[in-house]
């Protein structure tokens, strides 16, 4: 089985390929992914929409400043090609993502991409 820190690895992989279907098949049936500028987003399904539609509408690349294990919990430090910064917290269980909470800022990442300001 994978560790944390494993399953965060391969989450960036799928994250940097652009793959919604890889990064999904990370989460469990009822994974939650709350980016914390958003709503949470519940169940893997919303979540495999979410990065459709999120690779979709801008290019993003996660690189890897630190990733840190504790138990059952990875937490990722990234940074993007543009200057944007942020950290994610995964709660791993038996190999798949169960929750993850993101930390970033919206509006820069919007202004950065062109995208619409909400």
């Amino acid at each position: 089985m994978l560790s944390p820190k494993q399953v965060v690895c391969r989450w960036v992989d799928a994250f940097n390929s652009g793959d919604a279907e890889a990064v999904a098949g990370l989460y469990h049936e009822d994974a939650v992914n709350h980016q914390v500028a958003n709503a949470p987003v519940e169940g893997v399904e919303a979540i495999r929409q979410m990065f459709r539609e999120e690779f979709a509408a801008a290019e993003m690349v996660c690189i890897v400043e630190n990733i840190f294990e504790d138990g059952q919990w990875a937490v990722l430090e990234w940074r993007d090609p543009l200057g944007l910064r942020g950290c994610g917290l995964f709660h791993v269980v038996n190999g798949k993502i169960l929750s993850q909470r993101g930390y970033w800022d919206k509006l820069s990442f919007l202004r950065q991409h062109g995208l619409p300001l909400e």
